[in-house]
């Protein structure tokens, strides 16, 4: 076994692993660490990745052999190719001289690889006073009843032809949010239901794939799903709607919970705070 859990546990502000992102707090133990390492090895996903439903190969890995693992700190790399290549360190660490650190590493790792970017990730505790970056949200599906969504949303397929129709220049005006990659997905047919909200016969909002995969421990999990409501339409409460379908939908469907990431203090954020989920902490990401 390469990590101590002695070591490393302390220093887990934020349930985040390097590859695979947050995870349920249940769900982070050493197991998943070694996991990683050993995917680094093989350029497999790891069964419970949740970028496995995408297929292809993993595109980020871990470089085992550049770890930083001692008492008061650990230091994680990770090199992905995508786009211009990007040299990433996670600092886990409670002295904020973890930062400076992962970006001296950060940056000689992105030279040596001649990978364009290099990056530090630095999660925080929940109690940060002033946090940046993205917080970590759950949604616990056990604790209560989840409410019908109060509006006409329903899967793009059972709209009528002219109004599915819609959907191609409503992904392509939201390619910034992730809905060009997911409509792709959609005509390959791989990928679960997308639930939409239209005005006027026009699709203006979309929250999807909607899919369950088991987690690290066999625990049903609501993947992660693109969101994204049309500007001109904002401020008539499509997006709590639509969150809320997706996670009626979840529940419904066996989904035990789910573990998001917002920017903080974003549209998206305001409304999970509203909504009553539980911030797991944060994590930010700054230049080496």
């Amino acid at each position: 076994m390469f990590f101590r859990w002695d070591w490393l546990r302390p220093v887990l502000t934020a349930p985040i692993v390097p590859t695979l992102g947050p995870i349920h707090p249940d769900a982070l133990t050493v197991s998943v660490f070694e996991d990683i390492l050993r995917a680094a090895d093989t350029g497999d996903f790891l069964p419970y990745d949740k970028d496995r439903r995408w297929g292809g190969k993993k595109d980020e890995k871990v470089l085992r052999e550049d770890v930083v693992h001692q008492p008061e700190r650990t230091l994680i790399p990770t090199l992905t190719r995508r786009g211009r290549g990007t040299a990433k360190v996670f600092a886990y660490g409670l002295r904020d001289t973890v930062v400076d650190e992962a970006a001296e590493l950060a940056a000689k790792l992105a030279a040596r690889h001649d990978m364009v970017n290099a990056r530090v990730v630095r999660p925080l505790g929940p109690e940060t006073a002033h946090p940046r970056g993205t917080r970590i949200q759950l949604k616990d599906f056990t604790a209560a009843l989840c409410p019908a969504p109060d509006g006409p949303v329903r899967p793009v397929t059972t709209w009528s032809a002219a109004v599915q129709e819609t959907f191609a220049p409503f992904a392509e005006a939201m390619a910034g949010d992730g809905l060009s990659f997911l409509h792709a997905q959609m005509q390959a047919g791989r990928c679960g239901p997308v639930l939409t909200a239209a005005i006027e016969d026009r699709i203006v909002g979309a929250i999807g794939p909607m899919e369950i995969q088991p987690d690290a421990i066999g625990r049903p999990q609501l993947m992660p799903q693109y969101f994204a409501v049309l500007p001109e339409a904002r401020g008539q409460g499509l997006g709590r709607v639509l969150w809320r379908a997706a996670m009626r939908w979840g529940q419904t469907h066996g989904a035990a919970y789910q573990v998001l990431q917002t920017e903080v203090d974003g549209p998206s954020d305001r409304l999970c705070q509203v909504e009553g989920l539980t911030s797991l902490g944060f994590t930010h990401t700054t230049s080496a």
